[in-house]
């Protein structure tokens, strides 16, 4: 289990104690977010006029807006994760398939050799009665 941390991060140019099992450096990179949020809107013109209710509002409402985007892009993810699963499943399956149907017709390879051979054997033992009936027929 993690060891619980108690770290000073700076929010908004106040300090602040942010406290978990997380890890420090986690737990800076959601202060970092938090005040990348408010440089966001610091910068925007219309937002110095709001006051700090109606301003802590739309952070808020901001910051869920990432988040609820973030968990439609998951989803998203999931199912592109989830096809590719099944077009990967697909594709061995269609591997086996033709690997099962290769060495079947290896197999019919080798056993026509051998029907081959053995005819051409045949053609020689065949030709060769031949060449000894046109001898004993003269």
């Amino acid at each position: 289990m993690n060891k619980y941390n108690d770290i000073e991060v700076i929010i908004n140019n106040k300090r602040y104690t942010l406290s978990g099992y997380e890890s420090e450096e986690y737990l800076h990179k959601v202060a970092s977010y938090i005040n990348n949020k408010h440089a966001q809107f610091r910068n925007k013109d219309a937002f110095k006029f709001l006051d700090a209710e109606l301003k802590n509002i739309l952070l808020q409402i901001n910051i869920a807006d990432d988040y609820f985007k973030t968990l439609d892009k998951l989803e998203e993810l999931k199912k592109e994760n989830e096809s590719k699963s099944n077009e990967i499943y697909d594709i061995r399956h269609e591997l086996i398939t033709t690997r099962t149907m290769l060495d079947a017709a290896h197999k019919e390879i080798e056993e026509l050799k051998k029907e081959l051979n053995e005819a051409q054997k045949e053609i020689v033992r065949l030709e060769t009665e031949l060449a000894d009936a046109g001898k004993r027929a003269n």
